[in-house]
């Protein structure tokens, strides 16, 4: 458990904070943050996936525009500065490329999948249409994902939503499940981040139902 690099193919190289479990994976587990970078919560969602029995790993998305982010959940400035980053100064195409690089990375312990929160919810997505080698995807409240529906899922795929989410309306819910109807796209009586122990719009039977889910896909996809 801890960070090491990879290097994209077009020499980037970026930070990975990586947790493997005590037996032979099962498969492999990336991981994408949200807008506050590979912070205290990812780094134990990434730990927990591997008591479950994946090697996991967390790629520090935002060293394309700033190294070592990592930001808590209180501060405005934080904040403003992490959505900027994400929907500003990153590049997506490159975000996708740096993933690729983790997928590619994880395949050395059989199959792989992406579980992504917030803007990593909306990666997760364009992730499972465009980077290959994946055999399942699980995004959770993505912000934008409403408006990227040109493209076909490449993988299994579930999302979740809180219907309480004031960044990502009911209406937006609903044009997802309409354009996306082959997939299982859950919705919980919660906000956003309901998954986050660390925020106030933690929801504990909903985080708890979500991963529920996520892990019985990755276990029928990658893990069998």
């Amino acid at each position: 458990m801890g960070t090491v690099a990879l290097v994209s193919p077009d020499g980037h190289s970026f930070d990975v904070f990586e947790a493997l479990p005590d037996e032979d994976p099962k498969g492999g587990i990336v991981v994408l943050q949200e807008i506050f970078g590979v912070n205290k919560h990812i780094r134990e969602v990434v730990e927990g996936y591997a008591a479950k029995g994946y090697a996991t790993f967390a790629p520090a998305i935002f060293d394309r525009v700033e190294r070592k982010i990592e930001f808590g959940y209180e501060d405005q400035k934080e904040f403003d500065k992490g959505l900027d980053i994400a929907f500003s100064k990153l590049s997506i195409s490159d975000a996708l490329t740096d993933i690729q690089t983790t997928v590619d990375t994880l395949s050395k312990y059989g199959k792989v999948g992406v579980v992504g929160y917030c803007f990593g919810g909306l990666l997760t997505w364009l992730s499972s249409c465009s980077v290959s080698g994946l055999s399942a995807a699980s995004c959770y409240y993505g912000g934008g994902i409403a408006d990227n529906l040109d493209k076909d899922n490449k993988c299994p795929t579930i999302m979740h939503f809180g219907l309480k989410d004031p960044y990502i309306p009911v209406d937006q819910i609903e044009k997802v499940k309409e354009k996306l109807s082959h997939l299982d796209i859950y919705t919980y009586d919660s906000d956003h981040g309901f998954n986050c122990d660390h925020r106030g719009s933690y929801d504990q039977s909903s985080a708890e139902l979500a991963l529920s889910r996520t892990l019985s896909l990755f276990d029928d996809k990658i893990g069998s």
